[in-house]
């Protein structure tokens, strides 16, 4: 199992989750996938938004929270969500570590958050607004740990192309 693992918990959006795993596939992060989800894992937009990054992707499924709860005991979880008391940045994340995100219309349970509260987070946003996109968030997080790892084992350099215009 991969450093960096991206928990995903009952996905309602297929575009969200194609973006997060094209995300994921491009930093060499594992995908979590946790049922009941709102699309089938073969759904076209699903596909679309990932592109073709599919092959590259560690991904891994589970029947419901509980089944990736106990699969996963022991491993530093952080749960994102607008209710956490801390920002995301307040946190120093362990070399093996996952980011665990809710539901578009429902985000994490409370009892998950009322029993983590020293690992529940929040990505800072205005006052009496709902909450971030899903794939926004996730990669606000993503990059928030990459940062702190000072983009090992990525690309941070690139070239200009020369185009020919005539």
């Amino acid at each position: 199992m991969n450093d960096l693992n991206i928990a995903l918990i009952e996905p309602e959006i297929p575009q969200n989750t194609g973006n997060i795993s094209r995300t994921c596939a491009a930093i060499g992060a594992a995908l979590h996938l946790v049922k009941p989800m709102g699309f089938a894992i073969d759904d076209r937009k699903l596909k679309r938004a990932g592109l073709d990054y599919w092959d590259k992707l560690e991904i891994y499924y589970y029947e419901n929270l509980e089944e990736f709860l106990q699969k996963n005991a022991g491993e530093a979880m952080y749960f994102f969500s607008t209710k956490a008391p801390r920002r995301h940045t307040d946190v120093t994340y362990p070399k093996k570590v996952f980011l665990v995100f809710g539901k578009e219309t429902a985000g994490l349970p409370e009892w998950l958050l009322q029993a983590n509260p020293e690992t529940s987070v929040r990505i800072p946003m205005r006052e009496n607004l709902r909450s971030l996109n899903l794939s926004n968030s996730a990669a606000i997080g993503i990059y928030e740990v990459l940062r702190q790892r000072d983009f090992e084992g990525l690309e941070s350099a690139g070239q200009p192309r020369t185009f020919d215009w005539e």
